[in-house]
């Protein structure tokens, strides 16, 4: 169970100045909790984050500015915490495809540092683990059928409730190998030595904070081409689908995974928005263009590896074993967070987004 707030022994959230970890720290901080980030501060954007926490919760807050490849400093960071949030990792796809060396530092070799200062320290401290939908694979078995904008799945069972945590691990990418691999060193961590550990699997989340890239987080990489007035570039037909996760939602979730560590070690989890805020990459962009008043601009490209053409999780687990509430509707969530890049790039409003909230 997690300890009482109020203390001043810290949380640890690596990754701690991202999007989710920022978002996440928030919360914690909100909740009573002290917060120590580490980060290495690498993504564009992430140090307005820290500015951000800082401002809402001063000394509450600390930032241990590091690579998570540092053993020692990470070592040394952790040594004192009463819980660790993993969120540091490489997270894009193609940037693993060009350096997988870093790709595999990073995300395995950084998370095997944190196992290994967490076990040298007794195995007591409770560590919650950033996963991805990606450790299931292209899911190149599956049939699909085309109806209207959007990929669905033949069979009825995944195209009622979502892919479940039940399918078989299958690595694709070295992105999909790294995060996989951390994924399993984390739930073996729990059996071979006895630290509470647990792992989120997630699909796309998007929200406040979100700086998105072509790479990654597209949500927000739509929408902040939409207000610039550049063009979209759809990777494939634009028929694939997601299933998109507001932040606040994923927050929840680890805090809960927190909470209810005893019940949960030792348990990955799929997390998403599952069958109700599932969307095809065209709705999305057209959800777009009637929040801006006028259709998006897009172009097409080649398909990209490992690329998934249906990814809905099945969070019927997560839900009953978290007692997650229900979720933030997608439409509701994508035109706030409209709202807020707007304000982030002093852009204006766009014109329908007041009204589709």
């Amino acid at each position: 169970m997690s300890e009482a707030a109020g203390d001043d022994t810290p949380v640890l959230v690596t990754g701690g100045a991202g999007f989710i970890g920022s978002n996440l720290a928030d919360r914690l901080l909100a909740e009573g909790h002290r917060v120590r980030l580490y980060d290495a501060l690498s993504r564009p954007g992430v140090e307005r984050n820290w500015d951000w926490l800082r401002s809402r919760h001063g000394d509450r807050v600390e930032l241990v500015h590091a690579d998570i490849r540092d053993q020692d400093r990470l070592a040394e960071a952790a040594r004192q915490a009463k819980a660790v949030f993993h969120l540091a990792a490489q997270v894009a796809v193609t940037t693993s495809m060009t350096d997988p060396r870093d790709d595999f530092e990073i995300n395995i070799l950084g998370t095997l540092n944190l196992l290994e200062a967490l076990r040298q320290r007794g195995g007591t401290v409770p560590l919650v683990f950033a996963s991805t939908n990606k450790v299931y694979g292209d899911l190149s078995d599956l049939d699909f059928r085309l109806e209207g904008d959007a990929y669905v799945p033949v069979n009825a069972a995944v195209r009622d409730h979502g892919i479940s945590e039940e399918r078989p691990l299958d690595f694709h990418t070295p992105y999909g190998v790294s995060k996989g691999a951390a994924d399993q060193y984390v739930l073996d961590y729990a059996r071979s030595f006895g630290i509470p550990t647990a792992v989120i699997r997630m699909s796309c989340v998007y929200g406040r904070g979100q700086m998105g890239t072509e790479d990654q987080g597209w949500v927000a990489h739509f929408l902040i081409r939409a207000l610039e007035g550049k063009p979209i570039t759809l990777y494939g037909d634009g028929h694939q689908v997601r299933d998109v996760l507001d932040v606040s939602d994923a927050v929840d979730a680890y805090v809960r995974a927190w909470e209810r560590i005893d019940e949960v070690s030792g348990r990955a989890f799929n997390l998403g928005g599952g069958p109700d805020n599932a969307i095809s990459l065209r709705r999305l962009v057209a959800f777009i263009g009637q929040l801006k008043g006028r259709e998006v601009d897009l172009s097409f490209s080649d398909w990209r590896a490992g690329d998934q053409r249906y990814f809905v999780a099945d969070a019927r687990a997560a839900h009953e074993a978290l007692g997650l509430k229900k979720r933030v509707g997608w439409q509701e969530g994508v035109a706030a967070l409209a709202r807020w890049l707007a304000a982030e790039r002093r852009l204006n409003l766009l014109p329908g987004a007041s009204e589709a909230a």
